[in-house]
């Protein structure tokens, strides 16, 4: 179990526990007004930018974990560093699309905390495995 060093760490570690609990509102007080959300990966759902805390809650998380099955994904930290108002994470998310097929996929993660609270979220993953988990045609490039 990682442990957090200092509170922009533990904010973090809360940040991954709320988010795997599917409380959005909750969740909402752990993330600055001023948010950005950056997926890093392009042509699959929810990937770009997203601004400002009610934006991403309701127009890019509700719907994304609206794909999967009630209470899921869950993301399992495995890794944490940080440095000043800078923290780094590796995860794992487990849990099933809303049809049952079960979904495993790594990430990373950089945050930049302000004023105790998650003003930047910049989410790494594999972006073929998501592609492929929501089935989506790959026979096109991508633009």
């Amino acid at each position: 179990m990682i442990e957090a060093s200092n509170a922009n760490e533990q904010l973090v570690l809360d940040f991954f526990a709320t988010l795997s609990s599917g409380d959005l509102e909750a969740l909402a007080f752990q993330l600055h007004e001023d948010l950005s959300w950056t997926t890093m990966i392009t042509g699959v759902p929810g990937a770009g930018r997203h601004d400002g805390r009610e934006n991403v809650l309701h127009n890019f998380l509700a719907p994304v974990r609206g794909m999967f099955k009630d209470g899921d994904p869950k993301v399992h930290v495995d890794g944490l560093v940080s440095s000043g108002d800078r923290v780094m994470a590796e995860t794992h998310a487990v849990g099933s699309r809303a049809d049952g097929h079960p979904y495993n996929n790594l990430y990373a993660w950089a945050f930049e905390i302000r004023d105790g609270r998650i003003l930047h979220v910049r989410e790494y993953m594999d972006s073929l495995y998501v592609a492929r988990f929501f089935k989506m045609d790959l026979s096109e490039p991508a633009a």
